[in-house]
């Protein structure tokens, strides 16, 4: 049988990718308070690129993994005024499923990908990470990606400082942006606006 492969467009912590293989091989990522399992197949992904989603990113509920602190999500509708950072990952589907196992807790999910590439998404279980995304395709593959089913109808929540400095650092070495296109790109986040001062985002990327 051949392997098929799907892209995997992560947004948040995943934009490192030191902190997604942990995801795929297992491992306690940096600044993290969960080991994670990994995958049962433990491949590197066989390609990566950048991708920008038109979708709205911002932080909320409180997760253990992270100082029981907000987490990244974005929301359910496509909107062209937003421009979402995103690291895609050229993985298998065995693996895709094994990573929405892991984000959700270890809950396995029942996951019908031609079903959410026709409808665009589907919330499968009303969990942090229980709706599955159609983002389209390249390379002949289809790109999804998982958030919540709430949209933005949420608590804004702070990000702790060691999430923070996870996706800053995805910013900085993946995405290739500069200092003041990292903190331009943040500050005004939902849960970072308001709860980080320019001064102190300034701080942590130069501090990193």
């Amino acid at each position: 049988m051949t392997t098929q492969y799907v892209w995997y467009a992560s947004y948040g912590s995943n934009l490192n990718r030191e902190r997604f293989l942990c995801y795929i091989q297992g491992g306690k990522p940096e600044g993290s308070d969960k080991e994670e399992i990994g995958c049962q197949d433990p491949s590197l992904p066989l390609k990566e690129a950048t991708h920008l989603l038109e979708y709205p990113l911002y932080f909320a509920m409180n997760s253990k993994r992270w100082q029981n602190q907000g987490v990244a999500f974005i929301g359910i509708h496509q909107d062209n005024r937003y421009k979402t950072y995103s690291r895609k990952y050229l993985i298998t589907v065995g693996q895709f499923m094994d990573v929405v196992k892991q984000e959700n807790n270890g809950i396995e999910l029942d996951i019908n990908l031609k079903e959410i590439e026709t409808k665009g998404y589907k919330t499968v279980r009303n969990s942090w990470y229980g709706t599955i995304m159609y983002l389209g395709s390249e390379d002949g593959h289809p790109i999804f990606t998982f958030t919540s089913s709430w949209d933005l109808n949420v608590d804004f929540i702070k990000p702790s400082l060691e999430y923070l400095r996870m996706i800053i650092g995805g910013l900085r070495t993946y995405i290739e942006l500069g200092e003041a296109e990292i903190i331009d790109y943040l500050k005004n986040k939902p849960g970072i606006i308001h709860n980080y001062t320019y001064k102190e985002l300034q701080m942590i990327v130069r501090n990193m």
